[in-house]
């Protein structure tokens, strides 16, 4: 009754292109490395007899050397035999990381524990029957898991040792994710493409004790015994109900019961989403706090997807962007949707427009007022941005970073 850990799409290399600064992008290649550490030490504490690691161990066909290097170095510390199938990102093709001379040099030396199964054949190990579904094309057109269904192969596995099958690619409701934050693919109620399909309801519930699957970056329980780990360490914004990345499955699994599975949290980095609707100035405030309630007293260590739209007087509006400048360089990233449309106050307008001291700017801000308020939008907007500097030069020195 062996103990194992399941994980899967660690996708080392990744490049993260949408952030903007280099080393906040390093900052996130690395806790790709060091999110292996971290399965290491699960793997002692649990007593874990192995590491499956179902499809995407790197980003790409080709990745760098150095990500080669240091990937070999962090998989060495587990200290546990590593079992791993390509998947899509890495697929096992011809020219692919697998085959090269460097990849396999590198391996020999530094993570000797590291096991590629690159056959669709089973592997039988001291305490489990491993049963790998290979990604050999980027996009296979057939079901990797067809070989299974054979009845000769069944027939032919030890009866007392547990049957586990690694696979990667899509089943019915559940897509890969091609985009880091952007794509709408993944969990939306149907695959996100024919390629990579797994056919479960094909697969004999009796034949095979656990399905350690990947591709789907979120963990996911399909069935009892047939689980998606998700990525080990967060690399998108959430994206709906289920979405549960960063964990990896510590299962324990016996030929012919149940298996029990248990996730473990293994993230570090923080993805998150806010939508914040404008409907007064206090509201300012109170995204300040919710994003303050994440955050944590962090620094560099989330990335935050902000939604916001409504309408703010200028003060406010003001108040806006230095919170924005102040969280930019605070977050490892912040992509922005920023729709909020200037409404100054009567109180803003009236200190404008009724200036008696100065009687060329009431003029001025008079018909600025009016030209936010017309209908040609173009110069609407325009207006809008001379009405908040002229605001912003009467009112003095800009609001500090607070």
């Amino acid at each position: 009754m062996p103990t194992f850990l399941h994980t899967a799409d660690w996708q080392l290399g990744k490049p993260f292109a949408r952030v903007e600064e280099e080393s906040k992008r390093a900052l996130l290649q690395q806790e790709r490395i060091e999110v292996l550490r971290r399965i290491g030490t699960l793997a002692r504490e649990r007593k874990a007899a192995f590491v499956l690691v179902a499809g995407d161990l790197f980003d790409s066909t080709t990745p760098s050397k150095s990500t080669v290097a240091a990937a070999c170095s962090a998989i060495k510390e587990i200290g546990v035999p590593v079992y791993a199938i390509p998947g899509n990102h890495d697929h096992g093709g011809v020219g692919s990381v697998w085959t090269q001379p460097f990849f396999e040099l590198t391996r020999q030396q530094l993570a000797p524990n590291l096991h590629l199964l690159l056959e669709p054949k089973p592997i039988e190990l001291d305490s489990a029957i491993l049963l790998p579904c290979p990604l050999l094309r980027r996009h296979e057109v057939t079901d990797p898991t067809a070989w299974l269904r054979d009845p000769e192969v069944t027939a032919a596995l030890p009866a007392d040792k547990p049957r586990i099958v690694l696979a990667h690619g899509s089943i019915q409701g559940f897509g890969s994710q091609e985009d880091d934050d952007d794509s709408s693919g993944g969990g939306n109620g149907a695959p996100t493409n024919i390629a990579n399909f797994l056919d479960l309801t094909r697969l004999s519930a009796s034949a095979y004790d656990y399905l350690a699957l990947g591709d789907w970056h979120g963990m996911k329980e399909i069935t009892p015994s047939a689980w998606y780990a998700g990525t080990p360490e967060r690399d998108r914004f959430p994206k709906g109900e289920g979405n549960l990345p960063g964990h990896v499955l510590c299962v324990t699994v016996e030929r012919g019961a149940a298996p029990v599975v248990e996730p473990v949290v293994t993230a570090r980095f923080g993805w998150h989403h806010i939508a914040q609707d404008f409907q007064d100035d206090a509201d300012v405030e109170a995204c300040a706090t919710r994003v303050e309630e994440l955050l944590a007293g962090r620094s560099g260590a989330d990335l935050l997807r902000l939604e916001l739209s409504g309408r703010l007087g200028m003060d406010a509006m003001t108040r806006l962007e230095t919170l924005l400048e102040l969280w930019q360089s605070r977050l490892l990233r912040l992509k922005l949707a920023n729709d909020t449309r200037l409404a100054p106050s009567d109180a803003e307008v009236e200190a404008l427009t009724r200036r008696t001291t100065d009687p060329l700017i009431s003029r001025v801000a008079t018909r600025l007022v009016a030209l936010t308020r017309g209908a040609d939008e173009n110069a609407a907007a325009v207006a809008r941005v001379a009405l908040r500097e002229l605001h912003a030069n009467l009112a003095g020195p800009s609001q500090t970073l607070s």
